[in-house]
């Protein structure tokens, strides 16, 4: 899988994302996809190879195997890794939707914008992009749940024991390099929960961000005027006044 490529096209979320959302790009490329490349598919190799059991039985040591390792580990960060960061393609797909629009409706329109920035987390975009967090936490989550719902937990025994069809008895069976696998496993486990927490961080920031300049908005909304009307005589504006003041007293109370 070419990761680069995926990296070069991902690069231009950076211009929409929060502090948190770089934050979470950077952790994604340079603790899980780097580590990923450069050591982790390097530590568990071709495996079944590697995996020894003291019989000679035909079959006995694919089956023991398979039942050690239902799901490769190297395959599943892979498959982890296409779900988290495909939807920040989202938010890159919906704001060249919305350039291509304000660039039809220029033409239109004779010059006017109908964005005047089109990356701005407003409206459709802005829950396009809370979706995508909402989605990458819950795919880190759901895969650190079948990492350790498979695996009863993120250790690696350096023995395990095997009575499947068709070894002819309990049989001992030794994985190599455990304590090398459980280090980078820990660690990968380790940097997708330090993801999550910052999807929850930007989400939080999102919809408190927005909850905040509704109230300011509602504050700055523009109260009733107090001038006195001219078509009015002094008398008939006084009493006017103390109506409104009256009526607001006792909508206080």
């Amino acid at each position: 899988m070419n990761w680069s490529g995926l990296e070069d096209l991902l690069s231009g979320v950076n211009k929409y994302s929060t502090v948190f959302g770089r934050v979470w790009l950077s952790v994604v490329f340079v603790f899980r996809v780097l580590v990923f490349v450069v050591a982790a598919q390097r530590v568990w190799g071709d495996e079944s190879k590697d995996f020894i059991c003291n019989t000679r039985q035909p079959g006995c040591t694919n089956v023991c195997y398979d039942s050690t390792f239902p799901i490769s580990h190297i395959r599943l960060w892979a498959l982890q890794l296409i779900f988290v960061t495909c939807p920040s393609l989202l938010v890159v797909a919906h704001v060249k939707y919305r350039e291509e629009k304000d660039k039809k409706y220029t033409a239109v329109h004779e010059g006017t914008h109908l964005y005047a920035n089109p990356g701005k987390k407003r409206g459709g975009l802005w829950w396009t992009y809370l979706l995508s967090l909402i989605f990458k936490a819950t795919a880190d989550a759901a895969f650190l749940y079948i990492l350790h719902h498979v695996y009863k937990g993120y250790d690696l025994p350096r023995l395990t024991k095997c009575s499947l069809d068709p070894c002819p008895n309990t049989v001992d069976c030794f994985i190599s390099r455990p304590t090398e696998k459980k280090i980078f496993t820990l660690f990968m486990v380790t940097s997708s929960a330090l993801c999550i927490f910052m999807c929850i961080c930007e989400m939080v920031y999102l919809i408190g961000k927005r909850i905040l300049k509704y109230f300011m908005m509602q504050q700055a909304a523009p109260q009733p005027s107090k001038r006195p009307d001219p078509t009015l005589s002094s008398s008939q504006n006084l009493s006017s006044q103390k109506l409104k003041d009256t009526s607001m007293d006792k909508t206080a109370l």
